[in-house]
């Protein structure tokens, strides 16, 4: 049951996964802060202004899942909370670090 949870806010692709994000700017600090619907809840300490939180979303990303940062790409939310991430990596370490960001219920 809990992994259905996890489930929704990634899915697999032929080039790597997709992310769904929910980003709360001008945070204390970058975290991952639960999930929100089919998102992932994410607070990153950036403000949101030219660009900074996308910036500081994806050095996050690449580093939480150990990915280079040029596999991560914002695909859709440049301007919005709601955001879409490609993580171009097939590597199952990938998928199993992002099933990994959500504590089981």
């Amino acid at each position: 049951m809990a992994e259905a949870k996890v489930a929704d806010f990634f899915q697999p692709t032929c080039q790597g996964y997709l992310l769904r994000i929910l980003v709360v700017p001008g945070a204390r600090r970058t975290e991952v802060a639960g999930q929100h619907g089919d998102r992932l809840k994410v607070r990153v300490a950036a403000p949101p202004e030219k660009g900074r939180a996308n910036q500081e979303l994806l050095n996050f990303l690449a580093d939480l899942l150990k990915v280079p940062r040029a596999a991560l790409h914002l695909v859709l939310g440049g301007t919005s909370r709601a955001k879409v991430v490609a993580v171009h990596d097939l590597s199952p370490e990938v998928g199993f670090r992002l099933r990994k960001l959500l504590p089981p219920d």
